[in-house]
């Protein structure tokens, strides 16, 4: 049983909950939620324990922050920590210009790519004034391959804004970070491979990583963690379900990083599911818990669009799971033999 602590997530010793709330779902991504719905998922998450919120300019085309800003007006600020990203600049349109694709019922607006100093002032004064906040904790730089997910064997460095984000957009926020304006920085993307240039390019608090490790997918591991360890950079797990199916389970129509999942990845999670049946282990909790086994890892953040699966998510975090699931996991090579994994809370 994995219980709500603090994890350190910046070299000044801020701390965020292990588990936060992911702003995803208060943007309307799929689907629509009302804003009292919202609301109310936001204080239960306070009311659980839960600390520390993650949102973005592009959740909802600022429906996120904004619903945030109302859900924290009750909220004691100090005792919270916030987290916000810059990248993606907020051009207004005609409500009539607007083609919703990820997001029901956005904002009015377009978004472009800016990585440039003035966009990275830009977009913060947006997120403080949509937040009716006076700062944000944690800030990173968001999508700066442009992608949210990439097909089977495309190349991760297909698109790239690594150099206008180290030239423009790292600066500013170091900046902004020496000033003490704000307290951690980041780079928040869904590939590990980009992230290994940046942890050498700049002094990176915190990466967060959504997707990329997870119960399913380990390959971080070898290279990038060990690099983030030498540098001090910790990682946040945003999408532990890998978008869909470590929560269904490998059912008709279950998705994987946001397509259909495709038979292999299927077939193992069939595997995986067989095994937590055995140890009587629900997936999902196996699959939220088994990131927080490794020491760089601050915080998970699943999304939730309501108080009910809020409270699911905190009781996947509650379920016991014996050390033999994991072995058993590693002995039938369904995840990587050198992984880190949980340990057993000890009982008195």
């Amino acid at each position: 049983m994995a219980e709500i602590e603090f994890r350190a997530v910046a070299k000044n010793g801020l701390r965020v909950t292990t588990i936060g709330l992911g702003g995803t779902g208060l943007g309307n991504m799929y689907r629509a939620v009302d804003t009292d719905a919202a609301v109310k998922t936001v204080h239960a998450a306070y009311d659980n324990g839960i600390r520390y919120f993650d949102t973005a300019p592009v959740y909802g085309f600022g429906v996120s922050e904004t619903r945030l800003g109302l859900a924290i007006k009750s909220l004691p600020r100090a005792d919270i920590v916030i987290s916000s990203k810059i990248g993606y600049d907020l051009v207004p349109i005609p409500p009539e210009d607007l083609q919703p694709a990820l997001w029901d019922q956005p904002g009015s607006f377009r978004a472009e790519f800016d990585y440039s100093r003035d966009a990275v002032m830009r977009s913060l004064e947006g997120t403080l004034k949509r937040l009716d906040t006076d700062y944000v904790d944690m800030v990173s730089i968001h999508d700066p391959d442009e992608a949210i997910h990439f097909g089977p064997g495309e190349d991760p460095y297909a698109r790239s804004r690594f150099r206008e984000a180290m030239d423009g957009a790292y600066p500013a926020l170091d900046d902004l970070r020496s000033q003490g304006v704000i307290k951690a920085v980041g780079v928040g993307i869904n590939q590990w491979q980009m992230l290994s240039d940046f942890v050498v390019a700049g002094a990176f608090d915190y990466f967060l990583l959504a997707g990329r490790y997870t119960l399913l997918e380990q390959e971080p591991l070898a290279t990038l963690l060990p690099l983030c360890e030498q540098r001090g950079t910790r990682i946040i797990i945003g999408g532990p379900y890998n978008s869909g199916i470590l929560a269904t389970g490998a059912v008709k129509g279950a998705t994987f990083n946001t397509r259909l999942a495709p038979e292999p990845v299927l077939e193992r999670v069939r595997r995986i599911e067989a095994i937590c049946a055995l140890h009587k282990v629900s997936l999902p909790a196996a699959a939220l818990q088994f990131p927080l086994g490794h020491p760089l890892v601050s915080s998970v953040i699943p999304g939730a669009r309501s108080v009910e699966e809020l409270k699911q998510n905190l009781a996947y975090l509650s379920e016991d799971i014996p050390p033999a699931l994991w072995a058993d996991l590693k002995r039938e090579g369904l995840i990587e033999p050198g992984a880190p994994v949980p340990r057993a809370q000890q009982t008195t």
